[in-house]
């Protein structure tokens, strides 16, 4: 268990590049498709929860009980392919949502709308890499779960050009993701009234 948590620390702190810092130093392959549960498949993409457990330790997050709200913030995450748009699951870092509750991570999703909850009990920083590899879909350079056609990401409506899994989550971003042929409006805002 040991071992498990030191590969984590380093897999976390390489993607972060420091504990310090907001940017990774150099952003090479996304070390987390290597974990159990990712898959490389076409979407729809549930919430991966048969080997949840096993991604926890090397993603830095931690089953709770409770949502943990000292550190709350959100980000709405659109995925397109070929212009349609994909549904981003409820209960991603929620094992037994359905039935049998048994905890709630720090990065999770409660409904099917898209946002991204941040809810931590300290301000430690995540990143898009993190909530793709909780959620179990393969997230690269090239490739978004088996689409390695080519896609367009953004924030804020701006074009992106580092890794995605590298982005550092913020409040209130508009993350969106064009596989394929784009939609014909790449979203740059969310409206976050009740939020």
């Amino acid at each position: 268990m040991i071992a498990v948590a030191g590969i984590g620390a380093a897999l976390y702190f390489g993607l972060r590049g420091g504990s310090g810092s907001s940017t990774p130093a150099a952003v090479g392959p996304n070390p987390f498709n290597s974990l159990p549960g990712i898959r490389k498949t076409k979407q729809p993409w549930p919430p991966e929860v048969a080997h949840l457990q096993d991604r926890l330790a090397p993603l830095n997050l931690t089953s709770n009980p409770t949502e943990q709200l000292a550190y709350h913030i959100h980000q709405h995450l659109d995925i397109f392919v070929n212009g349609k748009h994909v549904t981003v699951p409820q209960c991603i870092g929620i094992y037994g949502c359905y039935q049998n509750f048994a905890f709630i991570t720090e990065l999770h999703t409660h409904r099917t709308d898209g946002i991204v909850h941040v809810e931590a009990p300290s301000n430690k920083h995540y990143t898009l890499g993190t909530f793709f590899a909780e959620w179990g879909v393969f997230l690269s350079k090239k490739c978004v779960g088996a689409y390695c056609q080519g896609y367009k990401w953004y924030v804020n409506g701006k074009p992106q050009t580092e890794p995605p899994y590298a982005l550092k989550l913020e409040p209130h971003q508009e993350i969106a993701i064009a596989i394929g042929k784009p939609p014909a409006h790449i979203p740059s805002t969310f409206n976050w009234t009740g939020l």
